[in-house]
């Protein structure tokens, strides 16, 4: 007698969730992570002096300085108000500078002070302490897969034809 479809079973002998079930659990488990790792990340950057969200304005301006706080927050995905608000206490605890644009004085743009440049190290520290924890028992394959698995879901949410592929792929042994 062979197994049903439907009634497949794990090594362990117990059955196992229906692949509709498993998958329903997919918006709350990633968002539980999500907000786990940046509660984590949190509590590491404070260590270091930073508030949360500071991380990112820095590590922008590291790449490429002299942004606009509108171009920060698109490139953050925060609204502008909320960037404001962000580069106005950073700039309070010295680690950004605002200036005025040197060929469009119109424009004002965000800088890293010296003190900022000497904070992303703590940044970087913060953000492999978070990741260490979040791995910890992961082999290395695993790793690939997982950051794989989540770049393909970004992407799948991030495309514009929503419609198109819907559904859920066959269950398969795996």
């Amino acid at each position: 007698m062979g197994k049903k479809k439907d009634e497949k079973k794990k090594k362990d002998g117990k059955e196992k969730p229906p692949l509709e079930r498993v998958a329903a659990e997919i918006p709350k488990v990633v968002t539980q992570a999500a907000r786990s790792m940046r509660t984590s990340l949190s509590r590491h950057l404070l260590d270091a002096g930073l508030y949360a969200g500071q991380d990112g304005v820095m590590q922008a301006l590291s790449d490429e300085d002299g942004l606009t706080p509108g171009l920060l927050a698109q490139r953050l995905g925060v609204k502008a108000p909320t960037m404001t608000r962000t580069i106005g206490r950073m700039e309070a605890q010295g680690f950004v500078e605002r200036r005025a644009d040197g060929t469009d004085q119109r424009l004002t743009k965000v800088y890293l002070t010296d003190a900022g440049r000497n904070s992303l190290e703590g940044i970087g520290r913060s953000v492999e302490a978070c990741t260490a924890q979040a791995i910890a028992g992961f082999s290395g394959k695993e790793i690939r897969t997982l950051v794989k698995l989540l770049k393909a879901l970004d992407e799948n949410l991030k495309a514009e034809s929503a419609g198109s592929g819907a559904g859920l792929p066959e269950d398969e042994e795996n």
